[in-house]
């Protein structure tokens, strides 16, 4: 599954079935989390009303006269928003069995509420290609993020960290992505063993 998972642009009309989209969604579950905190919330939009509305909220005019990226994008019968909580991981280290005695943030080497909520994403990546369908994680402009929060009543301790097209693929993959002109680094120049 891990080789066959490509990002995909573009998708066929037909809808995806909700049994389906649930086990994508029940296996982002399975992520792990610092502490099992499990700081994390999945924004679902299966409706051609709340999908419309995603693209209205993150890409604004663009809609109108999209380029062949967003017209493709704008296909996708679902899109998920991933969320992640700082708060349940800064709540969840100050109990008792952590041994922190406040929420002090300059304690976490790196955002763990980010990196565990992309963890679930693409599990959800993977999962989506078990089911024959297809998908693509991309990025929500700063600049548009207020207005998904205002579009859909995101709660302020959740921050969006991407969001998911899933739908069935078409024989058109859409816009090509990057790895189109940029080829896939080899293991010997990314992996160090022993020491750099």
């Amino acid at each position: 599954m891990v080789r066959r998972r490509r990002m995909v642009r573009n998708y066929s009309s037909e809808p995806v079935d909700r049994a389906v989209l649930d086990r994508v969604l029940g296996n982002a579950l399975r992520a792990p989390s610092a502490g099992f905190s499990q700081g994390w919330a999945f924004l679902v939009l299966d409706t051609a009303d709340d999908v419309a509305a995603f693209w209205r909220a993150t890409a604004g005019d663009r809609t109108e006269q999209p380029g062949s990226w967003l017209s493709g994008m704008m296909t996708a019968p679902v899109v998920v928003v991933p969320l992640s909580n700082k708060d349940a991981y800064l709540d969840r280290y100050a109990e008792a069995d952590k041994g922190w005695t406040d929420r002090a943030e300059e304690r976490w080497p790196v955002p763990y509420w980010h990196l565990d909520t992309a963890m679930a994403s693409l599990l959800m990546l993977l999962t989506v290609v078990d089911e024959g369908l297809g998908a693509c994680f991309f990025g929500i402009e700063p600049e548009r993020v207020e207005q998904l929060r205002e579009t859909f009543g995101v709660p302020a301790p959740y921050t969006p960290i991407g969001a998911l097209t899933v739908g069935h693929r078409v024989e058109d993959p859409g816009a090509p992505g990057s790895a189109a002109s940029r080829s896939r680094r080899p293991l010997d120049e990314v992996v160090h063993r022993g020491r750099w």
